[in-house]
């Protein structure tokens, strides 16, 4: 025999690994029940995170809500951030607090105010203001599912409650939605 032959298993699997990959960001085929477990879920480089993108605008075509399930570990946190979107919250389990700075429309967010937030609770963020969400537990993860308006969501992220909102550093497109991000076709010229 001529030539060097691959087992079958190998070509299969490199095929499979080929297809799963093209089909990644690919919106077609996506089944319309899903198990959650089996979903991709990634920290994205920010420890204590895990984000899953249960209905995305990027990786399934939403048009006018995103889906996410985030889960923070004990101490962690989301960034100082705002975005022109609504954004509603629902606590499945664990305990922490939301810091929201609805003066936001002065020129930096400002004091926030502190809000509890526990299982079974939810809250909303109005569209550009201010906020950031700690899991303040020490001993148990913080796990809620979040509804956003206006996918994909344009973040701008703050070191501080008093940095202006022209020195706030634009996020787009987010880290859950960079690798399958692309940019829409202009139709000039």
């Amino acid at each position: 025999m001529a030539g060097f032959q691959l087992p079958l298993f190998i070509v299969g699997f490199i095929l499979f690994s080929a297809i799963s990959e093209a089909s990644k960001c690919s919106i077609n085929g996506i089944p319309l029940v899903r198990n959650i477990s089996e979903l991709h879920q990634d920290n994205y480089g920010r420890g204590g995170l895990s984000h899953i993108t249960v209905a995305g605008s990027v990786l399934h075509g939403m048009k006018e809500v995103e889906v996410w399930l985030q889960t923070f570990s004990p101490g962690s946190y989301t960034p100082i951030h705002r975005h022109s979107s609504e954004e509603v919250f629902v606590v499945l389990k664990g305990t922490g607090t939301l810091y929201l700075a609805s003066s936001s429309h002065q020129k930096y967010p400002g004091n926030p105010q502190q809000f509890s937030i526990f299982s079974n609770s939810t809250f909303h963020v109005p569209v550009n203001d201010a906020h950031q969400v700690w899991n303040t537990n020490e001993h148990e993860d913080l796990q809620m599912l979040v509804i956003i308006s206006r996918p994909p969501v344009k973040v701008f992220v703050y070191d501080d409650w008093f940095v202006p909102h022209t020195a706030a550093k634009l996020k787009f497109p987010y880290f859950w939605d960079e690798e399958c991000f692309q940019a829409p076709q202009k139709d000039e010229l």
